[in-house]
């Protein structure tokens, strides 16, 4: 179960971070990718890496999710290299306001996080469903996967620090994830969402390793650390599996228990 030999997965977000982590668990496992992200040269690094590595094709794309024009060019060089494209994450995400009240937050930081964390969802969604769905009617793929990276601070609120326009984001890719599942039962695609709790990565790392974040670990995560890289990788390969056909319209919290109480 599980192999991804020729199929091609697109991840959003792929420059760093747990997009670039489960970019790496998809080929692993034999997928052909495409990287998605502004940051092209690092794209190209990983692509070449793995490429390498792991026998696949490696697709860098540069590409900004908060614009039209950049993700039809994204979806057009897409179709032009593979023709198909199974599984699309959206990952790529970012907030503004972090650390701000409620009562002093600012309307341009909540239009920034919004338009990144959300909007961004579905116009991605909505491009690469629309390949998706080309490619079955021309034979080319079979199924197709989405998987929306929300959050756990799309499910509950936090006392830890003030970050109410990520809350208001995440818990809205959520709902989109059910609304477009069921809209798209019937076409052969699943959309499925992960929240991810607390993980190490490039830009969380110190602030995590703090005395104060390592203590609330201890308090508000039943196994009393953060997500290790790698951990996410097998969620998001379940739900972008072919075998994974009967699952749409579901977050899974990859938290380490920090929900369940």
């Amino acid at each position: 179960m599980f192999n991804y030999s020729g199929k091609v997965v697109a991840v959003t977000g792929a420059s760093s971070g747990l997009g670039k982590q489960m970019a790496e668990g998809f080929a692993q496992n034999g997928a052909d990718l495409v990287l998605l992200a502004r940051r092209v040269e690092r794209l190209e690094a990983s692509a070449k890496e793995w490429a390498e590595k792991y026998g696949v094709k490696v697709l860098p794309v540069a590409c900004d999710v908060t614009d039209t024009a950049s993700i039809e060019a994204a979806v057009a060089a897409v179709e032009g290299e593979f023709g198909h494209c199974e599984v699309i994450v959206n990952c790529a995400g970012g907030e503004k306001g972090t650390g701000t009240p409620l009562m002093n937050f600012n309307d341009s930081d909540w239009d920034f996080t919004l338009n990144l964390d959300l909007k961004s969802v579905y116009m991605m969604t909505k491009a690469f469903t629309n390949l998706m769905e080309r490619a079955m009617q021309a034979g080319k793929q079979s199924y197709g996967r989405v998987i929306n990276i929300a959050s756990i601070y799309g499910l509950v609120g936090n006392t830890a620090i003030p970050t109410i326009a990520y809350h208001a984001s995440k818990g809205a890719v959520v709902n989109f994830t059910r609304g477009a599942a069921a809209e798209l039962a019937t076409k052969g695609i699943t959309v499925n969402c992960i929240c991810p709790g607390y993980f190490y990565t490039e830009l969380t790392t110190a602030t995590l390793e703090s005395d104060y974040f390592q203590a609330f670990a201890k308090q508000s995560v039943p196994m009393q650390r953060y997500g290790k890289e790698g951990e996410l990788n097998s969620a998001a390969l379940f739900f972008g599996a072919e075998e994974s056909s009967y699952v749409t319209g579901q977050s899974i919290a990859i938290d380490g228990g920090y929900t369940c109480c």
